[in-house]
């Protein structure tokens, strides 16, 4: 593979629509190492969204990771969900949460799907926090036990992601529009936010989704651009599996100056060890920065100017590559 190949396999992209061919040409151009299914992308039943996701495997020795949002309840892409969602499941015994995620995991294999982005391992009491309704729990504890549970239940259909680390309970406000942050030190975070992604990481999560979020006593960065959060999800936690950024035009979205660029967000997330990059497209991604071979050219311009190192980029890639032909000997 060359560069250019390799930094184009730590994208994950998403093309609006149910057009098939025009999915399988964007993934042929493109080449990047994942797509996301949005509500956009789901137009008819669960056999319809596979001959999606079919269209989209080029390599069968190394197919796509194939994500989707589906925690049950306010969030939920893919139709016939109808196992109870977190609102139910945080005062519910914790083998329900099993139950719930496993049908919902194997839902999601039927459909072609192989990453859920789908466990909320973030932790507030409070219900007017934004995450309230999508949380397993309202305590560290409560938290832990169900995320480990939704693990548990999605393991032998599809991959885990545990989300929004390092953790949006205690950071008030929504990543969609701002950057929440929080005063919260390291640790005060370790006896609580740290709980639930400490219980998921151990269940066997193979994914975890860094959040736009600063904890400002730890990094006065958002978490998605940090090296120390890297860190201390590596080393403190013992995460040895996939990071992977939340929607990085959400942090364009925010308005602020200094994340007005969409290669420069890159660039800044690779550097402090992220993983895979997910990107949202539009139907018109070059309108927002983010065209697909820009990104690649800058990330690449980068990488010469010394900001990413090649050997950064190598292992991302060879980590991403071995959970893609992961997924082809489970097919």
């Amino acid at each position: 593979m060359s560069r250019e190949q390799k930094i184009a396999s730590l994208l994950m992209l998403h093309l609006p629509g149910t057009d098939a061919a025009a999915l399988s040409s964007f993934i042929e151009e493109h080449q990047p190492g994942g797509m996301i299914l949005m509500g956009d992308n789901i137009a008819g039943t669960v056999d319809d969204t596979a001959a999606l996701t079919r269209a989209a495997t080029i390599d069968p020795a190394f197919p796509p990771l194939i994500a989707i949002d589906q925690e049950g309840g306010d969030v939920r892409r893919l139709g016939g969900d109808d196992w109870a969602s977190a609102l139910t499941l945080k005062d519910a015994p914790a083998m329900e949460t099993t139950q719930a995620f496993a049908g919902r995991a194997r839902l999601l294999a039927q459909a072609g799907v192989n990453i859920n982005f789908g466990i909320v391992a973030d932790v507030t009491a409070d219900p007017a926090s934004f995450i309230y309704r999508r949380a397993l729990g309202t305590t560290p504890e409560a938290s832990a036990e169900r995320v480990a549970a939704a693990v548990t239940g999605e393991k032998t259909s599809v991959l885990s992601t545990l989300k929004h680390f390092p953790g949006h309970g205690a950071a008030p406000g929504d990543s969609h529009t701002s950057v929440p942050s929080t005063g919260k030190t390291l640790q005060q975070w370790n006896a609580t936010d740290a709980v639930p992604f400490r219980s998921g990481i151990a269940a066997g999560a193979p994914f975890v989704m860094v959040g736009h979020l600063r904890y400002d006593a730890v990094d006065p960065v958002p978490a998605s651009l940090s090296a120390p959060w890297q860190s201390i999800l590596r080393d403190q936690l013992g995460f040895d599996g996939i990071t992977i950024t939340d929607d990085i035009l959400m942090l364009r979205n925010t308005g602020l100056a200094e994340y007005r660029n969409t290669s420069e967000n890159a660039i800044r997330s690779l550097a402090a060890g992220m993983t895979m990059l997910l990107y949202v497209l539009s139907a018109t991604p070059a309108d927002e920065g983010a065209d697909p071979a820009a990104l690649v050219s800058d990330i690449s311009a980068a990488v010469d100017a010394g900001r990413i190192s090649d050997q950064q980029i190598e292992h991302a890639a060879r980590k991403l590559l071995f959970s893609r032909f992961h997924l082809s000997q489970r097919a």
